[in-house]
């Protein structure tokens, strides 16, 4: 029943034409209206298509004709980001093969090789394309050469194309069909269903993205169960995303679609568990590792009125994006929210801009910072990944940091610039490796949180946008790390505490002080602002007091009358400053996400 199917992927670097080359594959196989195309058409959040990257995986069925047989192609859309990897890894187990797409002018990238590499040890098909080869400063001989020293392909099994034009892109169909094996299985099993993806349905609930590994889903088949949270449910409809959800009577083995659960208690639904019907005796399939939180923050409602709407828009924006991790929290001073781990700077970004496009929910975010190892004096060790749950000075023995190995791809002529910068992050280069005559790749180590402040963004400045990151965690390491703390008129705003390098506090510390000095307004007394490591301030600036001329209207008289005036102006001055409450507004903790940090 399977032999008909090919489930695959598009592995490729952002800005490589991924979703155009997804574009042209629904032109070409009639599954959208040539009308109907738009560019970047399986983009569907708003802040995919203004930034013009893939955030989240898409799934479309597609029919092809070769030699005289019909084929269903379902492919599912991959992020190239690589804080995204989570996607792509989820992606990967539901496909039996991927498009290696590589773009001519700008050759192999880092999130390149790391996503083939996962493709292969998952046992996946891997097809060479390159593209963009119309534009005339294409590099296609040099780029061919890069995949074939890389991944070992030879250069006949390398297809060129114009993902823009459509030039030779009938061609990828072709090997497709030919390279990509059929999906494994069998139809006569009970019904196992992978689920890789889910999304919240106003009209039908939460809605499972599955590919059937064994039995079949038919109409028979009216109580499921979803085996790890036994969670049973009845479903409202199933079928295929043409791209719409398409109703069908059956999902047969190897196909990929949707349900929809019709529950909108969507607390026990989690993508990597398994679909099944109710009173099988199976076992669920292997789900996927948990991802790892690089970047940890925490995210208030901008007003507490809010928090009823943003609870219920983050536990589906959750569902949609099963990286984010989130445990309830509050604070004095900004009330209810959530201790978020996010896989880098960018998902953090992304997540806010989601919430305020989608749910209309306007946020706050702690200052972002990594976890941290402490180790106590009685030996014991914890993870801390807020600086508001350091222990006491006075038992910790040592704090170490995560360091991660990171590669480097960049022009030649940049190689000496980012080996520069490596060590001004306190890196080091582990090694290097040519990939060509223009291009570099620098093995390097780095602390992680020197990584996510603006290491990205001087690597793409130095580089003028020639250059790609990628990193894994590799392990802690002691290091000098210190707590610096806020003090507004005397009194530490915890959610603007960082865990950072001694050797970078001094500087951070007068950068927060000079940037809060000019967003908190003044008010009827001085407000001192201080960056402190414990008892020791680093840094001060004072906002001065609103003054009012209590003078005024008295033109003459004696001049004690005029200096008892002033005093009970100053003894007021003094209560206010002694009781009186400092609103910061919420540019304050808005900007302290920033990344334009001295570092």
């Amino acid at each position: 029943m399977t032999i008909n199917i090919r489930n695959f992927a598009i592995i490729a670097h952002i800005d490589h034409g991924k979703s155009t080359l997804a574009d042209r594959l629904l032109e070409i196989t009639k599954t959208v209206e040539k009308r109907k195309i738009k560019e970047q058409f399986l983009d569907n959040l708003e802040v995919e298509r203004e930034r013009g990257v893939t955030i989240k995986l898409q799934t479309v069925r597609m029919k092809w004709k070769e030699a005289g047989k019909e084929y269903i192609l379902n492919l599912i859309d991959t992020p190239g980001h690589i804080d995204f990897y989570y996607e792509v890894s989820r992606a990967l187990a539901a496909c039996e093969g991927a498009l290696l797409l590589v773009d001519a002018t700008q050759g192999i990238q880092a999130q390149t090789i790391n996503h083939a590499l996962k493709a292969l040890t998952q046992g996946l098909t891997l097809i060479p394309v390159i593209n963009k080869i119309d534009l005339p400063y294409a590099q296609i001989e040099e780029t061919a050469n890069q995949i074939c020293t890389t991944f070992g392909f030879a250069k006949d099994e390398i297809i060129y194309i114009s993902a823009k034009t459509g030039e030779n892109v009938e061609k990828v169909l072709q090997k497709i069909v030919e390279k990509i094996p059929p999906p494994k299985g069998n139809n006569a099993l009970p019904l196992q269903a992978l689920v890789f993806d889910s999304f919240y349905d106003p009209h039908k609930g939460v809605v499972l993205l599955i590919k059937v590994e064994n039995g079949e889903l038919k109409d028979n088949n009216r109580r499921l169960i979803l085996l790890r949270k036994n969670k049973i449910f009845t479903p409202l409809e199933w079928g295929y995303l043409l791209p719409s959800m398409t109703p069908q009577k059956s999902l047969l083995t190897g196909e990929v679609g949707y349900i929809a659960t019709g529950c909108k208690d969507i607390q026990n639904i989690r993508v990597g568990d398994t679909v099944s019907c109710e009173g099988e005796k199976i076992s669920p399939l292997p789900g996927y590792k948990p991802p790892t939180p690089m970047v940890f923050a925490d995210i208030f409602p901008l007003t507490q009125e809010e928090f009823l709407n943003f609870k219920k828009a983050f536990e589906k924006l959750a569902l949609n994006d099963a990286a984010i991790q989130f445990n309830f929290t509050s604070h004095p001073s900004l009330g209810r929210g959530y201790k978020c781990g996010f896989l880098g700077i960018f998902h953090l970004e992304v997540v806010k801009e989601r919430l305020e496009k989608e749910f209309n929910i306007d946020t706050l975010i702690t200052a972002p910072s990594v976890s941290y190892k402490i180790v106590l004096k009685s030996k014991k060790s914890t993870i801390v990944e807020n600086p508001q749950d350091l222990p006491e000075v006075g038992l910790i023995d040592h704090i170490e940091e995560p360091w991660v190995i990171a590669e480097i791809i960049t022009p030649y002529q940049s190689f000496g610039q980012i080996v520069q910068l490596v060590a001004e992050k306190r890196g080091s280069v582990l090694d290097t490796t040519y990939l060509s005559p223009t291009n570099v790749m620098i093995k390097c180590e780095m602390p992680l949180n020197e990584l996510i402040t603006d290491t990205f963004e001087r690597i793409n400045s130095i580089s003028h946008g020639y250059a790609s990151i990628d990193y894994t965690f590799s392990e802690y390491k002691p290091a000098d790390i210190v707590k610096l703390d806020i003090l507004v008129n005397k009194e530490i705003i915890k959610p603007l505490s960082i865990l950072i390098h001694r050797e970078r506090a001094a500087k951070m510390a007068r950068h927060m002080v000079n940037m809060l000095k000019d967003l908190i307004p003044r008010h009827q007394f001085p407000i001192p602002i201080q960056a402190a490591i414990g008892t020791r301030v680093l840094a001060r600036e004072n906002i001065p007091a609103y003054r009012k001329d209590v003078l005024a209207g008295m033109s003459g008289g004696d001049v004690r009358r005029k200096i008892k005036k002033l005093e009970k102006q100053k003894e007021g001055k003094k209560k206010l400053r002694a009781f009186g409450k400092v609103s910061i507004p919420p540019e304050a903790f808005l900007s302290v996400v920033s990344k334009d940090y001295p570092l």
